[in-house]
């Protein structure tokens, strides 16, 4: 409570002071670019993934644009150590999009290198995946998929490098007849989407639905 009161939590894009589970104020919640597609029809990131895979359905939360808010608020997940900004955008996630109408068998998050999550000391996908996995009723497998090679972060490379890796996913379970809904932080080029899919989709009776908390358009 002291601390609270030294260092009051406040909003990411004006600063003012904002209730310390909150990530912006009301005023600045209005300038986060939320997708409004209807997901029971085609949409455009469906679209996009098809290109690279097959799969039943794409979801996506927020657009992903230089200098936006929502490029703040993943941020503040991924390098700030704020691992709870995942239950914000889980909770935003279940108000926007109605999974009604589609049936998963599971989740699976896209890994990061054990290396990798050791130095941040979470991995920024695993409480948003689990909050959305009790809505869902269906059970979240963080160790489905392994993340074979240790890369630095790409945060600062251009879209044509980051998609001039090497297949850096494997398989690490025996998953046959699944709908997955795979779950990942933004989608770019695609590239990490389409490896972790395909490592899934090698067993043809599997299939695939994606669900991320922002897409860089």
């Amino acid at each position: 409570m002291i601390l609270d009161l030294i260092f009051p939590n406040r909003c990411l894009q004006c600063n003012r002071i904002v209730p310390c589970e909150s990530l912006v104020c009301n005023i600045c919640f209005e300038d986060i670019q939320f997708f409004h597609f209807n997901f029971v029809k085609e949409n455009s990131f469906k679209e996009r993934c098809n290109l690279l895979f097959p799969l039943e359905n794409a979801f996506t939360l927020m657009e992903f644009q230089d200098k936006s808010l929502s490029r703040k608020i993943i941020h503040q997940l991924k390098y700030s150590s704020r691992e709870n900004v995942g239950k914000s955008l889980a909770d935003w996630t279940i108000e926007r999009i109605n999974f009604n109408d589609y049936h998963f068998d599971l989740i699976i998050s896209v890994p990061l290198h054990s290396k990798k999550e050791r130095e941040r000391g979470y991995n920024q996908l695993h409480l948003y995946a689990n909050i959305l996995a009790k809505h869902l009723k269906i059970e979240h497998h963080c160790k489905d998929v392994i993340r074979k090679f240790y890369k630095k972060s790409q945060t600062f490379k251009t879209k044509k490098g980051r998609g001039d890796i090497e297949n850096n996913f494997e398989l690490n379970a025996n998953l046959i007849g699944k709908h997955v809904l795979i779950i990942d932080d933004v989608y770019t080029t695609g590239n990490t989407m389409s490896q972790v899919a395909w490592e899934i989709l090698k067993e043809p009776t599997n299939k695939v639905s994606v669900l991320v908390m922002a897409v860089d358009v």
